[in-house]
């Protein structure tokens, strides 16, 4: 009896113990963050930094590993584990579909890698719209053809999707951004609105489910580096690059917390 009872002590501690390891051994959540030059005035279209600061946040959830890169990485190594590819550079078409490096943003895509796209990244110029257009539409489900149609100005940032995860933890503020107008949706849904200067209620932000499991999500906000100091814009963002990763939003939302110190911009040049 006392031995049978050894037994099953020791089958429930190996199980217990067991399970904590394989827990502890899982392989971390690999996002990779694309950046690049700025190409327009100090303090918008902040690429690198913004790129870093946010790769800063999403350290910040148990369990993620980040990687930096200016433009498509170079050694293959770098791709290998990534769950999810954040861009915040010009229009991201290109930088995936117009390089060497096709086939495998395409193989990454068909594995189920998630995007994220952010602002000028969540488009494709329009003398290209014919020929990656279709391509584009199958990873994004939706873009913003550059340049045709802008405004700025501020408005309430609105949740057409309240209990999507990416709007968990933040709630509608005003916002002061460049608006993309017209952007054309196609397989995606409308997750994010604002009502530009003109009257026009526009759509900002969508996500999209793929075919073959990956998860998009674009918004063409993030113009000025200001926007990405709100705790609730960070939030949004990062709660995209959860849920593109696969990995569980917290109902409070992703943990965007920095020092002020961090979030400061560098020196001007």
């Amino acid at each position: 009896m006392q031995t049978r009872l050894w037994m099953v002590g020791a089958l429930l501690t190996a199980t217990l113990f067991g399970g904590a390891a394989t827990a502890q051994d899982a392989p971390p959540t690999k996002i990779l963050f694309l950046g690049k030059e700025p190409d327009h005035p100090y303090g918008s279209h902040m690429y690198m930094h913004t790129s870093g600061v946010l790769a800063e946040c999403a350290r910040l959830t148990p369990g993620i590993e980040t990687v930096v890169s200016h433009g498509w990485p170079q050694d293959p190594q770098t791709l290998e584990g990534v769950k999810t590819i954040v861009i915040y550079t010009n229009p991201a078409a290109e930088l995936l579909l117009d390089g060497p490096h096709r086939d495998q943003v395409q193989a990454m895509v068909r594995n189920g890698v998630g995007l994220v796209t952010i602002h000028w990244a969540s488009t494709v110029k329009k003398e290209n719209l014919e020929r990656l257009g279709p391509t584009w539409l199958e990873i994004l489900g939706g873009t913003w053809v550059s340049n045709v149609g802008l405004a700025w100005g501020k408005a309430p940032l609105r949740q057409l999707q309240p209990d999507h995860p990416i709007c968990r933890g933040w709630t509608e503020y005003e916002i002061d951004d460049e608006f993309y107008l017209n952007p054309v949706i196609q397989d995606a849904k409308p997750l994010l609105q604002v009502r530009a200067p003109n009257g026009q209620d526009v759509v900002v932000g969508w996500v999209y489910e793929r075919p073959g499991g990956g998860r998009s999500f674009a918004t063409t906000l993030g113009h000025p580096y200001k926007n990405f100091q709100i705790e609730a814009f960070r939030r949004m963002i990062l709660n995209g690059v959860l849920w593109t990763a696969k990995r569980e939003v917290p109902p409070s939302g992703a943990p965007v917390t920095l020092s002020e110190e961090a979030l400061k911009l560098p020196p001007q040049p």
